[in-house]
């Protein structure tokens, strides 16, 4: 693989640990701001619309720089955002500066798959993509976990000067590691927006906004369900998070892995297998051992499906990839603010801490039946292709999906 990736992953590093480390600190922010839980959800919800709309945004304004140039400018919104959440008087500045930095996430992993997918051979797209996504992985086993431990030991500004300090490193290796690239030929608006026209894509980003949302529904308030209904002590916290992170790296590599191989096959396994654990954890959460396995099990399954959606969307779009991989993404955090905001709703209604558990199980369960849709259609087109390729009658449904 090219040294590239490494760059990728630096960045994708740094992004992940100011996504997710929020929650491991969340308690200290409402409690130093002055406001409830579900209100300090918003830092999560925010970042995560802040994805949302600033993935297509600057998608459209990096079609007319180079990607090298535009993954360095995100890199450095990213820095601006975290230092002004540092430093906020208030927790309106700090929602400001949480939304800043979230503005570089859904076009840096947007346009940083589509350089790790066009470094690589076609048939090593999803183990590329999937390396990209390790800087995210390893930011939960390390980053998250350190910054939570920072912010417990000096407080959750250090925290985010750490975080900083982080995207100048991303910075910099973007800036050393990844090839000069000059501006695509195809990368112009209205080729980039013609994706769109494919249900597929939209199929595909409505599975990542159900299915990895599901997981952001419980990660979101991990700490008090840790701290409240498990029993753990705060500082305990820390290391439950890193095997959330654990979870999460190894979903990762498998899913790459599995993804260049069988791509539906594992959406269909690990989508399911996900619901049920969260499903699952509503009960779990109330005994130490079994939160930390079960917490450790939706890291792996909620990450497994990261690849194979990423690589679908890029397939769906290989014209024009560049924005419909970056509204991909956008989708991922679509999801967890739908998330969150429903796991804020069901706790503040006096469910519990346990009740995100199941919100967050119905919103995957309903991806899963959306991604046997996406199959059923694309068999049927590939189908019809054949047809009018050959003049032939369709294959049987039965042999059609042998050959899937």
């Amino acid at each position: 693989m090219p040294l590239a990736l490494l760059a990728l992953a630096i960045g994708a590093f740094g992004i992940g640990t100011t996504e997710f480390v929020i929650m491991g600190v969340l308690p200290q922010v409402a409690g130093d701001f002055g406001v409830s839980i579900p209100t300090a959800g918003w830092l999560v919800t925010g970042y995560a619309l802040g994805v949302v709309f600033g993935a297509p945004l600057l998608t459209v304004l990096g079609t007319r720089v180079s990607r090298k140039k535009m993954l360095m400018f995100l890199m450095g919104l990213f820095i601006v955002g975290n230092a002004l959440s540092a430093f906020a008087p208030s927790f309106g500045v700090m929602l400001i500066g949480r939304v800043v930095a979230s503005l570089a996430h859904g076009a840096f992993f947007g346009i940083g798959a589509v350089v790790a997918a066009d470094l690589v051979a076609p048939e090593k797209k999803a183990s590329a993509i999937s390396l990209m996504f390790m800087g995210l992985t390893v930011a939960n086993i390390v980053g998250v976990p350190g910054g939570t431990s920072i912010g417990q030991a000096f407080g959750w500004r250090v925290t985010f000067v750490a975080v900083a300090a982080l995207g100048v490193l991303g910075l910099l290796g973007v800036a050393k590691l990844v090839p000069a690239q000059g501006r695509p030929e195809t990368a112009h608006v209205r080729a980039e927006f013609a994706a769109f026209k494919n249900v597929q894509v939209w199929l595909a980003m409505a599975m990542t906004v159900l299915g990895y949302g599901g997981v952001f529904a419980a990660i979101t308030y991990i700490t008090p369900m840790m701290t409240e209904v498990a029993g753990y002590t705060e500082g305990a916290v820390t290391w439950l998070l890193v095997l959330f992170g654990i979870g999460m790296f190894l979903g990762n590599i498998l899913g790459g892995r599995f993804a260049d191989r069988a791509l539906m096959p594992l959406l269909f396994t690990s989508l399911g297998a996900l619901a049920l654990a969260l499903l699952v954890f509503t009960a779990t959460a109330h005994n130490k051992v079994l939160a930390a396995i079960t917490l450790t099990l939706i890291g792996a399954l909620g990450f497994a499906t990261v690849p194979p959606l990423q690589k679908w969307v890029l397939d769906q779009a290989s014209a024009a990839p560049t924005m419909a991989s970056a509204a991909n993404i956008g989708a991922f955090n679509l999801g967890n603010a739908l998330a969150s905001w429903l796991g804020g709703v069901v706790i503040a209604a006096g469910l519990g801490y346990t009740a995100p558990n199941w919100a967050g199980a119905i919103l995957t369960a309903t991806a899963l039946l959306l991604a046997f849709l996406a199959a059923f259609l694309d068999r049927r087109t590939k189908a019809r292709s054949r047809v009018v390729a050959t003049g032939t009658a369709p294959a049987p449904a039965s042999a059609v999906a042998a050959r899937h």
